[in-house]
């Protein structure tokens, strides 16, 4: 397997984990947690992108950001695997979430800062394309913007998910446009 494909699983497991949380579907992950899983299996694929475009300064510093928002990912969904293992016990998931709220060292890299960080990282790589895929990585930057404002201003799955498959296709569009003949992909 090429690691384009990688990323492209990537992208879709995270797309698909967007629209589960969307509650645009039925409510079916009693007792497996799938949206969640989707999304640590996708972010860990997303890792991927680190090393499909060309390299230079910029991919080095995404591939940083990248790298430490994938860690930040896996972070997150552990303490969503331990949410939902409460099942119904509404009072210890809500001790959890006071407890996490009052210890920085874990609300900030993977609750609030962290996890932004692999939109991040990924809007940064597409930046590389910026004067030849101008759309791509438009739509890359602008939805991962959007996929933020809609998760902490407005707490709306729906635009978050919008946001969500706008930001992969653009970023689809840069892992499969036209090769330029100067550029090394054959990975």
């Amino acid at each position: 397997m090429k690691t384009k494909h990688f990323c492209m699983l990537g992208l879709l497991f995270f797309v698909i984990s967007y629209l589960l949380f969307s509650k645009v579907l039925p409510d079916f992950q009693s007792p497996i947690d799938f949206a969640h899983w989707f999304n640590l299996i996708g972010a860990c694929f997303l890792f991927s992108f680190n090393d499909v475009f060309p390299k230079n300064r910029l991919n080095s510093f995404a591939s940083f950001v990248t790298t430490l928002g994938v860690v930040a990912h896996i972070g997150l969904c552990t303490i969503d695997f331990i949410m939902s293992s409460y099942g119904t016990n509404d009072l210890a998931k809500e001790e959890l979430s006071r407890h996490i709220s009052n210890v920085p060292s874990i609300l900030y890299p993977f609750v609030i800062v962290g996890p932004s960080l692999l939109f991040i990282g990924l809007s940064l790589h597409a930046l590389n394309f910026i004067k030849t895929n101008v759309i791509s990585f438009l739509m890359v930057f602008l939805s991962s913007l959007a996929i933020g404002f809609s998760f902490f201003i407005l707490k709306n799955g729906v635009y978050m998910f919008s946001g969500c498959v706008v930001f992969v296709l653009g970023l689809a569009f840069l892992l499969n446009r036209k090769e330029n003949q100067n550029e090394q992909f054959d990975k």
